[in-house]
């Protein structure tokens, strides 16, 4: 056996391992709700689905679900665009707290987040009775939508951060310098150089942000003790409730959660493909 074939069975046999964790802990559970989301009272079909989209508690959950996600993911990314840039142009040692801090941020999520949340910006909160009083605000509710999607925004900036702080490392100051002898301004150096190459990274974390959203469950529930109406919460309530347990509908709910997450994923690689093309 030639020593080329031997490094390459090599690299599968340690591959192994992986391969065997990944189809256990990933493909066996997906395959396991994929199988159940198909079976239903009436027996095998698509029974779970039509019920899901002929329910307007359900189709309320998706769209939820996806409103929440795409909005917190919007303005964490832009506020994460805007931290990331700003860590480039600060002293070393500031970077390596902000960075230490964001990373620390990024993991403060579930019950803690929730109660600290309840503290600041709940119903008689230190915040809410400071902006009430100060006549900002006239009435604000934590566990609404736009108080959810406030709450997910403050955990999608540090994970924006950490993802989008090596991609700015990509902007060379020479290219910077170069576009200002041409003459071109700030705008012009951002619109031809800056965005395009920063775009597939902007993309990439957007779709990481808005799967982290799709997926969050702990916080939601926390805030409002399963009342706000998300698909992670419905899942839970037909999985673990004690009056609607419905297993089999709570499989098709999360294989449309995966469906979801998959169209994203797809759209995210047509922009990328689109992107590189027209930076060429």
């Amino acid at each position: 056996m030639n020593p080329f074939s031997r490094g390459k069975w090599l690299a599968l046999l340690c591959l192994l391992p992986f391969a065997v964790f990944f189809i256990i802990f990933q493909i066996a559970p997906l395959a396991w709700v994929a199988i159940h989301s198909l079976q239903a009272e009436s027996g095998w079909g698509l029974d779970n689905f039509s019920k899901i989209f002929a329910s307007k508690f359900y189709r309320q959950a998706i769209q939820h679900s996806l409103e929440i996600s795409f909005w917190s993911s919007l303005f964490g990314i832009l506020i994460a665009v805007l931290g990331a840039y700003s860590l480039q142009r600060v002293d070393s040692r500031l970077r390596d707290f902000v960075n230490a801090f964001a990373n620390m941020t990024s993991n403060f999520s579930g019950v803690p987040l929730a109660f600290a949340f309840i503290i600041l910006l709940g119903f008689n909160g230190a915040l809410t009775l400071a902006l009430k009083q100060a006549g900002l605000i006239e009435d604000f509710n934590l566990y609404s939508k736009t108080g959810l999607i406030i709450l997910y925004t403050y955990f999608q900036i540090p994970l924006g951060v950490l993802l989008l702080y090596p991609a700015f490392d990509a902007l060379r100051e020479d290219w910077r310098e170069s576009a200002a002898l041409l003459g071109a301004n700030a705008w012009q150096y951002w619109r031809h150089i800056g965005l395009p190459v920063l775009t597939p990274a902007l993309l990439g974390t957007f779709v990481i942000l808005l799967a982290n959203a799709l997926g969050a469950y702990a916080t939601v529930y926390a805030l409002t003790t399963g009342n706000f109406n998300v698909l992670p919460i419905r899942i839970a309530a037909l999985v673990a409730g004690d009056i609607s347990l419905d297993p089999n509908l709570a499989s098709a709910l999360a294989i449309i959660l995966v469906g979801l997450m998959t169209l994203v994923t797809l759209v995210h690689q047509w922009l990328l493909k689109r992107s590189y093309h027209v930076a060429r």
